[in-house]
């Protein structure tokens, strides 16, 4: 993990003493927030900075229309209907999370590195869908339609149809902490994280968010099995993943946006309702990065993130839109 420390510029003193504990936790009606973000409910887990926790998660998907779709009832995880036959407390958002996940340590100003270090797929099916209204062309398809997509996990193919097949880089839509007691909605993504739907967050990856509460409250859902960016349609292959993840906490770092890491590149993160104002958070944090992290001068980080660094759109459906700025490791020689 040297690239983390470089991307943070930790110091070991900054550091936490690193533990080693695991831990497992189920998706059950006891363990999930119903569409929010919180520090104002009891944690699903309690653990410290250097422990990993393996996350099960529940699908978007409608069970009735799955099974309608063709989907044999005993494929979908009885804990789905568990929780949606269970649950009362639900809302403002529509996101089932598993969590919240308390670091004990968490305080803000701190920074929760999140490393992704391993991403199942449980379910051998995916949904996509769209409906009246939603979207971002909510006017030319007012109907609702799910289509069902059989996934083929040997050969990690989505089969969309006779001869078309999607390649799958299963990710969680949804990562997230946070912000205060108050009840954050699960829909739009933005300083904690969230709804971010960033399909470059794979298994090998690490995202970094800021602790805006005690014990950070860090929470997982909206499992991907994969996703076109834009989302357009307001869904992309959504499954139920489970979802191996380590968790480090660095003390007093301050910073303002989520940040990851891949094994390639450094990316920044724009969310706002105007696509122009997300474009322009994407690479100000970018310019940031490169100032700070690197030590260019803001004129030199401004023309390097036009020569080398894509600015890509994340998703374009979720109340606030969301942008990505990705930097080449392969831009510098060490």
């Amino acid at each position: 993990m040297r690239s983390v420390v470089v991307l943070l510029a930790v110091a070991a003193t900054q550091s936490l003493p690193v533990r080693g504990a695991e831990f497992d936790l189920p998706a059950s009606p006891s363990t999930v927030a119903w569409g929010y973000y919180s520090s104002n409910v009891k944690p699903a887990l309690t653990i410290h900075s250097g422990d990993t926790v393996r996350v099960h998660t529940l699908s978007t998907c409608s069970i009735e229309r799955m099974e309608a779709g063709g989907v044999p009832p005993n494929i979908i995880p009885q804990y789905d209907r568990d929780i949606h036959e269970q649950v009362k407390e639900k809302g403002p958002g529509g996101h089932v999370l598993t969590g919240p996940i308390e670091i004990t340590e968490a305080e803000p100003g701190d920074v929760l590195e999140v490393q992704i270090q391993k991403i199942d797929i449980d379910v051998p099916y995916a949904c996509n869908g769209f409906a009246p209204g939603r979207g971002f062309l909510p006017n030319d398809f007012p109907y609702q339609r799910t289509k069902v997509i059989p996934l083929d996990r040997e050969r990690m193919l989505a089969r969309f149809a006779p001869g078309i097949n999607i390649p799958l880089r299963p990710f969680f839509g949804s990562m997230g902490v946070a912000l205060s007691a108050a009840k954050l909605d699960s829909g739009p993504p933005w300083m904690h994280g969230g709804n971010m739907d960033n399909k470059e967050l794979v298994a090998g990856t690490t995202l970094f968010l800021p602790v805006h509460a005690k014990g950070g409250f860090f929470e997982a859902g909206d499992g991907h099995a994969g996703q076109g960016n834009g989302e357009v349609d307001i869904t992309a292959l959504e499954t139920w993943l489970t979802g191996t993840f380590r968790f480090v906490l660095h003390k007093d770092q301050h910073l303002l946006w989520p940040r990851g890491e891949t094994p390639t590149s450094y990316i920044s993160m724009g969310f706002d309702e105007d696509l122009k104002r997300a474009a322009e958070m994407a690479v100000r944090n970018m310019i940031d990065f490169l100032v700070n992290e690197k030590h260019l001068s803001r004129d030199d980080a401004y023309a390097l993130t036009s020569t080398a660094v894509d600015v890509d759109i994340t998703q374009l459906v979720d109340g606030k839109v969301g942008v990505h700025a990705i930097c080449p490791k392969s831009t510098f020689d060490r």
